[in-house]
């Protein structure tokens, strides 16, 4: 073989070896580059921290607004073997996805395939009344608004309870909800909770109690509730108000009054008040009030099944969140004038 030919060989062996050096430095710097994207955490800013992966979207059309989010620059190609190489390519849920501080690429589509969406919470608190229910739900984050423009009997429809008034039929709870959730399905549930829990406790009831329906109880029980916020004084409350009933005495409550005022309350209640006669003052009517004034939690239903027992007619706030109670009215009137008119002797 001629010396030319060996040195053409030669050259196309070096030649050889370089590409094939070439590719696997490629091939290595390519692996690394991956690994690194792997475990990269994302960029996460407070204008987009989470994102939306729509019903039938594509690992592509993630990729797509995660970039257009400025969450990602990597290459789809990095994501699709990662996607792989995770088990979880066509397996991504539909929902919203949060990008919280930290999470990598295989975090997140871990959480997709999991179906890991973003969960919010909305309280309903003891003691709200229906229309602060509403006000609260209209500002709730990332919930739909399908009750907005239903008036509240329309509303009891949509959530399965006609004819039904919506005072006080909402269990006070935190309910976790989606994006996509609507305020009629939380509603629905605490509807439900309340069912559930009033219909669990009447079940339970001490029967010398002279309450006639589960209804009933409700509607003590959010008395109880505006009465005070002590645990330790909700069934001693309700003790008061049973004997009262049972003794056909005036309830005389004044948050049930204020309660029947509605818009005219401007935070002070006048003895002209306690005289204007509308169904809801228990100054001027016997019994009952005709519905809850308010969203009992499971506490105030069960003092109002459970009252204490006792001879105490009557109680006046302290002016400290607790009240004194009494039995007779002299003695009840003695209170008055010292806690709230203070004229001690």
């Amino acid at each position: 073989m001629s010396r030319h030919k060996m040195q053409g060989r030669a050259l196309w062996r070096g030649l050889i070896v370089l590409v094939l050096l070439a590719i696997a430095g490629g091939l290595v710097y390519g692996w690394m580059d991956y690994q690194r994207f792997v475990g990269t955490p994302l960029t996460v800013s407070a204008e987009a921290p989470s994102v939306d992966v729509a019903k039938g979207s594509s690992l592509r059309d993630v990729v797509g607004q995660l970039h257009e989010q400025h969450a990602t620059n990597t290459h789809p190609l990095y994501w699709r073997v990662l996607a792989e190489q995770l088990r979880v390519a066509g397996r991504l849920h539909a929902g919203e996805y949060a990008l919280t501080a930290g999470i990598t690429p295989r975090d997140l589509l871990l959480n997709m395939a999991a179906g890991r969406v973003v969960q919010r919470n909305f309280t309903i608190v003891d003691g709200w009344n229906f229309h602060e229910l509403r006000q609260a739900l209209a500002k709730a984050d990332k919930l739909k608004q399908d009750a907005a423009s239903l008036d509240d009997e329309a509303l009891m429809a949509k959530i399965g309870a006609p004819g039904e008034m919506p005072e006080g039929r909402f269990l006070p709870e935190t309910y976790a909800y989606v994006k996509g959730d609507s305020d009629l399905d939380v509603l629905r549930r605490a509807h439900a909770a309340m069912t559930k829990l009033l219909d669990a406790q009447w079940s339970k009831r001490d029967t010398q109690v002279p309450l006639a329906t589960p209804y009933d109880a409700l509607i003590l029980a959010s008395i109880v509730e505006k009465e005070t916020g002590r645990a330790d004084e909700r069934p001693r409350i309700a003790g008061v108000f049973i004997r009262r009933l049972q003794s056909h005495m005036l309830l005389q409550t004044d948050p049930s009054v204020i309660y029947g005022m509605g818009d005219t309350y401007t935070g002070n209640i006048h003895k002209s008040d306690l005289t204007t006669d509308t169904p809801y003052n228990t100054y001027t009517r016997a019994g009952l009030p005709p519905t809850p004034i308010a969203m009992p939690g499971k506490p105030a239903i069960e003092a109002a099944l459970h009252p204490a027992s006792g001879n105490e007619l009557y109680f006046v706030a302290r002016g400290d969140g607790t009240h004194v109670f009494s039995s007779t009215l002299d003695e009840h009137n003695r209170n008055v004038a010292c806690f709230q008119l203070k004229r001690c002797q």
